[in-house]
């Protein structure tokens, strides 16, 4: 069976699940989630004009030329705190004393700080020793959003800025898209537990904590965690048992087309769809994306250089798709650190450990990391994968190259995409 571009098998294995329904949960859980449509300010904020500072609420005119040496003398007729009304306006030569975030008096248009004005021991009166203008240290109502202000589109992950905005605006609760619920099955003969003595030729078994792991970073709940010899009553128990349970479940191992690599073969018996199988990518090619009852199900190599990658370019754009979104990365230029030969039909995703800036150039270079579908280690802290395309075989040092950059993703809702 020939391989599947990776453009054209990415558009593919999307298909094989819809964003859920939206629903409104409070704040805090909605937390890390994604926004199901848009938001508009409800009221203004400040709600209304109030004072930025702790002083003095006063009629602006009145403060004209005062100094120290010739201070502007008022009445206290007020004082007024967060929270609370003024008792009345104020009047021609009157002042009241307000604290920070407290309304401003009707007829008082600015603010001197208590810094710049001194009140008299009997309380009476205060004296102003600066000039100020109107609207001096005075947030006016609406400054910063008018009601019906758009705030932000479907889409929008929810962090703590966001919640904090929302909480200001008196929502209680945002309609947002769920967490995928997902199952991680690893396979293979090989696998001792962490913890349990393993011989030589036995392999820890790691893929199950990485890829619930990377799961839970695209938003996801792991719901379930199961080992599976490479047996396939074994394994076809386990499948029967998760797939009704979760959203997406995804396995690592027994990928590939060897005599104990049984998964494709299980998923089949069981009336699996399958949208993708096998992809001119490495490393990753085995990877499979199939439909099962209404599961999607991400089938990953066993290595575990080879599962982050095929993970990072499938099961990935499944689970925010789950959540409403197309996450859309930021792509640099930079030039190759080492020249590279590849496989001229596949296209590589090589770990870029760092965008290096020098003096010989516009374009930084991409510092490249030794790259093999076992190794684990290559991927810790990388900011990227520098995409070496399909068609050509041949990339020479100082050769441009686009880079995927991890950090610092834009989301948009599907709808938008």
């Amino acid at each position: 069976m020939p391989l599947t571009p990776l453009p054209a098998a990415r558009m593919a294995a999307l298909e094989a699940i819809s964003p859920a329904a939206p629903s409104h949960l409070p704040l805090l859980e909605a937390h890390g989630r994604f926004l199901a449509a848009r938001v508009e300010a409800s009221r203004a904020l400040p709600g209304c004009d109030n004072s930025a500072m702790d002083g003095w609420a006063v009629r602006a005119e009145e403060t004209r030329g005062a100094s120290r040496d010739r201070p502007a003398r008022l009445r206290i007729v007020d004082t007024v705190y967060a929270g609370h009304l003024p008792r009345r306006a104020l009047q021609p030569g009157e002042a009241a004393r307000v604290f920070t975030g407290a309304p401003l008096p009707p007829g008082a248009d600015a603010i001197v700080r208590q810094e710049a004005a001194r009140a008299d021991d009997d309380g009476a009166h205060v004296a102003l020793f600066v000039s100020v203008l109107p609207g001096h240290d005075v947030r006016r109502a609406g400054e910063e959003v008018m009601p019906g202000t758009p705030l932000f589109p479907p889409g929008q992950r929810v962090d703590a800025t966001v919640l904090g905005v929302l909480a200001s605006l008196g929502e209680s609760t945002a309609l947002v898209r769920p967490a995928p619920r997902v199952a991680v099955v690893a396979t293979g003969d090989e696998l001792v537990a962490p913890g349990q003595p393993a011989q030589p030729h036995q392999v820890f078994e790691s893929n199950r904590v990485l890829v619930a792991a990377l799961a839970r970073e695209a938003g996801a709940d792991v719901m379930h965690l199961a080992r599976s010899r490479d047996d396939e009553a074994e394994l076809h128990a386990h499948l029967e048992r998760l797939v009704p349970q979760v959203d997406v479940l995804i396995t690592t191992g027994g990928a590939s087309v060897g005599d104990r690599d049984c998964v494709k073969r299980v998923l089949a018996r069981m009336g699996a769809r399958f949208l993708v199988d096998g992809v001119a990518l490495k490393p990753g090619k085995p990877v499979a994306v199939a439909r099962l009852g209404d599961t999607a199900v991400v089938v990953l190599p066993g290595n575990p250089g080879a599962a982050t990658v095929a993970f990072d370019q499938f099961a990935r754009p499944l689970l925010f798709k789950h959540q409403g979104v197309v996450e859309q990365r930021r792509v640099a230029r930079a030039r190759l650190s080492e020249g590279r030969h590849k496989q001229a039909g596949l296209t590589y995703l090589v770990t870029v450990a760092a965008l290096d800036v020098r003096d010989d150039g516009p374009l930084p270079w991409a510092r490249l990391r030794p790259q093999g579908a076992g190794q684990i280690l290559q991927n810790v802290a990388a900011r990227g994968w520098a995409v070496l395309p399909s068609g050509r075989a041949d990339f020479a040092l100082g050769e441009p190259v686009d880079v995927q950059l991890f950090e610092q993703p834009d989301f948009l809702a599907v709808e938008a995409a």
